[in-house]
This record gives C-alpha cells, sequence and structure tokens, in this order.
C-alpha cells in the first residue's frame, strides 16, 4: 500500500514535472517568437529610417549643388546688370556730348554765316 502511494506520488509528480517541462518549452518558444516579431518590428522600422536619411543626403548634396550653381548664375546676373547700367551711362555721356558738339557746331555756323553775309545793313526809309 504504501509502495503503491509512492509510485502513484512519483507518476503524479513525474506527470507534473513533464506538463511543467511543457509549458516552459512552449513559453520559451512564445517569447522567442515574440522578440522575433518585435526584433523584425523594429528593424523594419530602423530600415526605413536609414532609407529616409540616405534619401535626405541625397536631397541635401543635390540642394547645395544647385545652391551653388544659382549662387553662381546670380553673380553673372548682377555682373550684366552693372555692366549694362554703366552702358547707359555711357550713352548718356555721348548724348550730352553729342548735344555739346551740335550746339558748338550751330554757334559756328552762325558765325560764319554772319561772316559770310557781312554785316546787316539798316533799311534805308
Amino acid at each position: 500500500m504504501l509502495s503503491r502511494l509512492l509510485k502513484e506520488h512519483q507518476a503524479k509528480q513525474n506527470e507534473r514535472k513533464e506538463l511543467q517541462e511543457r509549458r516552459r518549452r512552449e513559453a520559451i518558444a512564445a517569447a522567442t517568437c515574440l522578440t522575433e516579431a518585435l526584433v523584425d518590428h523594429l528593424n523594419v522600422g530602423v530600415a526605413q529610417a536609414y532609407v529616409n536619411q540616405r534619401k535626405l543626403d541625397h536631397e541635401v548634396k543635390t540642394l547645395q549643388v544647385q545652391a551653388g550653381q544659382f549662387a553662381k548664375q546670380t553673380a553673372q546676373w548682377i555682373n550684366m546688370v552693372e555692366n549694362f547700367n554703366q552702358a547707359l551711362k555711357e550713352i548718356g555721356d555721348v548724348e550730352n556730348w553729342a548735344r555739346s558738339i551740335e550746339m558748338d557746331m550751330r554757334t559756328i555756323a552762325t558765325a560764319l554765316e554772319y561772316v559770310h553775309k557781312g554785316p546787316v545793313q539798316p533799311a534805308s526809309t
């Protein structure tokens, strides 16, 4: 009787140990699956962040190049406008010079006419 009770007790203990071991393995398997799922989810986010960072780096480089080109083009435009402005000033100077020469030529022409015709005689009455 004692022997049978001992055997029953040992059998129940073995069943509990097996059940506990099976549950422990299931828990480990579930924890492993959960960990892998979390890591996979995290890796997807990290991978996406890495891809986004590479895209941003590329865009920054492109923007820097374009900004440099725009600065050069702007400097060229400014130089062209300054040259144009200088040319307009020179045209204004030439125009003033031409007016001055024209006035001098008229004065000379009037003097030559006067010399050519002689002094104007007063009309006799």
